[in-house]
């Protein structure tokens, strides 16, 4: 049974795989180094990752959507990174109920945010469960590259051959090409 707030993912004994989406640039210097290299990626902006596979072709239009996300990057980290990431989260949206000041203290101990959107199905219908995305900044981006990152795939060819599938309207052939994605046992934030 998926729950409304569930983290479903790729993930083996040892990483869990999320989803980014970026210029050729960055994607070119994140495959030939394991990692992302500043430059071309910022380690100054927030970064989001995504282990819905599903949510990052609609995120990203199955790379069609802009020049920024034309190539899709499946990274594998270590579980350890990724449960650390969660215990230092607040929500991307203040809470009901919390004050400017709380709110702002509250962000400024928290290196990353989370949010839950609604999952898609392969037509980017909104789905009744919700999808996690994480999205780092600070100590959590300098972990994530730096420590985190176990191996990078880029993913593109898949995304945009499945897309093919789903406008030609052989969606059993879609499916039987996603990443098979289950549910992920960790402590959810809100």
């Amino acid at each position: 049974m998926i729950h409304e707030r569930q983290i479903r993912a790729s993930y083996t004994d040892a990483a869990i795989r999320v989803y980014q989406a970026y210029s050729d640039a960055i994607a070119d210097a994140a495959i030939k180094h394991g990692t992302f290299v500043s430059p071309p990626f910022s380690m100054n902006r927030m970064t989001w990752i995504k282990p819905s596979f599903l949510w990052m072709m609609y995120r990203c239009s199955w790379g069609y959507k802009d020049d920024g996300q034309r190539r899709i990057l499946a990274i594998d980290i270590t579980h350890e990174g990724f449960r650390w990431a969660l215990a230092h989260s607040c929500p991307s949206e203040r809470p009901a109920g919390l004050g400017d000041e709380g709110w702002r203290r509250l962000k400024d101990q928290s290196p990353v945010r989370v949010q839950w959107d609604p999952e898609r199905d392969l037509h980017f219908t909104p789905l009744p469960h919700r999808a996690i995305q994480i999205g780092l900044s600070g100590e959590a981006v300098r972990r994530y590259v730096r420590e985190w990152i176990v191996k990078m795939t880029d993913v593109t060819a898949l995304a945009h051959d499945i897309c093919a599938d789903v406008k030609a309207g052989v969606l059993d052939r879609a499916r039987s090409k996603l990443p098979v994605e289950r549910a992920y046992e960790a402590d959810l934030p809100a």
